[in-house]
């Protein structure tokens, strides 16, 4: 397989897992159950970009790893 095509499916599972997150954030069941979210908003936006970054840092390094170790 090129190696284009784990580019192509990389982003796709990043897109997804930053959509996924966003939508469970503001569901209607996450306001209910955890009323305070909302109030705590820089908190939880600077963990959540920290496990972002340091997520999408590994994520793209496995995947370099993986791609050299190819040819």
């Amino acid at each position: 397989m090129a190696g284009s095509v784990y580019y192509i499916i990389f982003s796709i599972i990043l897109i997804a897992g930053v959509l996924f997150t966003v939508l469970i954030g503001n569901s209607r069941a996450n306001k209910v159950g955890n009323p305070d979210y909302d109030n705590k908003t820089k908190g939880n936006w600077s963990r959540l970009t920290l496990f972002y970054v340091v997520a999408i840092a590994l994520g793209v390094l496995a995947l370099i790893l993986y791609v050299v170790n190819q040819t």
